[in-house]
């Protein structure tokens, strides 16, 4: 009899998943359990191509509807699980029905943090961006001349804020910590971004929080906790996201960080593996997750070979992007741990180089493809350039390729 592999959650590391599982070999059953109405889509060019208005719904697919009957892959959508019952390996679904597996795969992804009711997060014109309903939701709020709050100084934050101001409406960003990024990056890239942002008319206010959105019924602006006010017409809310485990949790399943794998992907429960945002590995003597398209994709890889008993474990090769205007912010690495940033370059094609000690652990790559590329095969091949021959723009990116 075939067996019968199920994945609950239809995002990029679902999808990956399935389509991992076929391109194995892998001939039984593969049903996928996705809550959104639409086919598995791409998150990154929500709050980058989608939102400005210049990619259409139909490239946002990971592939066409067809793709799934093709290969065989039962795609439920607009179906959400409401328990698992692992002794029986038997999934019970919102719509009462339930599904027998013989392995289960959880790429349940991720949730923004939302503002408490109690300061106004339950407004009208108050939104996150995370799926296609949230971005098509707050479309036609983007109108030349409107006042957008956006809060949280990370890479969704500003990407949203550099969208409505292409778009022609004024845009207050509000960071909460000292500097935009700081959580993410060094500060001479907070530098970098901040100078881009300014540039082009969006007003960056740093090492404050919002106190309170005000308004009744619909959001008509904020007041900061130093006192100060703001209007706005709508407001984004880009302050993180948190995994998605309450179904992993209600299991029983480990929790750490997410829901707890170990380097072969696999949970508490030997038929439950999981990937994705909601995942986290053991890396460095800790449980890490990585919210990244790249991770995503490598670690269902892994999840896929192990759930057919083809051993193998999970090496991150961490990547990122990020569009904002006319800059491509490309990063490799994780600089976590870093104590010295080496900068190459300067305007608007810039490269920052984090170092521990001599030894090189990730690079943001300003408008510089090269850099990235180069900084991203010396990480992954373990090898560390000097950072004074890294600074010095007289040594060209081949000699510190080879010299790594």
């Amino acid at each position: 009899m075939a067996e019968h592999y199920v994945i609950i959650g239809a995002g990029q590391a679902g999808f990956s998943l399935a389509e991992a599982l076929r391109k194995k070999g892998f001939d039984g059953d593969i049903t996928m359990i996705g809550e959104e109405p639409v086919p598995p889509y791409q998150r990154p060019p929500l709050s980058k191509a989608y939102l400005l208005g210049d990619m259409g719904l139909e490239r946002l697919f990971l592939r066409p509807e067809s793709y799934f009957e093709e290969h065989n892959i039962a795609l439920c959508k607009g179906m959400s699980a409401k328990s698992i019952d692992p002794v029986l390996r038997e999934i019970t679904l919102a719509d009462g029905s339930t599904l027998s597996y013989d392995k289960l795969a959880l790429t349940t992804g991720a949730e923004p943090h939302r503002l408490p009711a109690k300061i106004g997060g339950d407004l009208e014109g108050v939104y996150t961006v995370r799926t296609l309903a949230d971005v098509d939701a707050m479309a036609a709020e983007f109108s030349e001349g409107k006042r957008v709050l956006v809060i949280g100084g990370g890479y969704i934050g500003l990407e949203a804020a550099a969208v409505a101001s292409k778009l022609g409406l004024k845009a207050i960003l509000v960071e909460m910590a000292d500097r935009i990024l700081q959580r993410v990056a060094a500060p001479e890239t907070s530098d970098y971004f901040r100078k881009l942002h300014l540039s082009h008319g969006v007003e960056v206010i740093e090492g404050v929080g919002v106190a309170a959105l005000t308004g009744i019924g619909h959001v008509s602006g904020a007041t900061l906790a130093d006192g100060r006010t703001i209007e706005a017409d709508f407001v984004i809310v880009g302050v993180g996201v948190a995994p998605r485990i309450a179904l992993a949790e209600a299991t029983g399943l480990a929790l750490e960080n997410g829901i707890k794998t170990d380097q072969h992907c696999q949970t508490s429960d030997p038929d439950i593996y999981a990937a994705g945002d909601c995942a986290s590995f053991p890396l460095g003597g800790s449980q890490v997750r990585i919210e990244s398209v790249g991770n995503a994709i490598d670690q269902a890889g892994i999840a896929a070979a192990n759930m057919m008993g083809e051993p193998d474990a999970y090496t991150p090769k961490p990547w990122f992007w990020s569009d904002q205007f006319d800059v491509k912010l490309q990063i490799a690495g994780l600089n976590s741990g870093s104590d010295t940033v080496v900068v190459r370059g300067g305007g608007d094609c810039v490269s920052h180089w984090y170092y521990a000690g001599k030894t090189l652990l990730a690079v943001d790559a300003m408008n510089d493809p090269r850099a990235y590329m180069v900084g991203k095969r010396l990480i992954e091949a373990g090898r560390s350039p000097a950072p004074a021959m890294v600074g010095d723009e007289s040594i060209d990116l081949k000699t510190i390729m080879q010299a790594g």
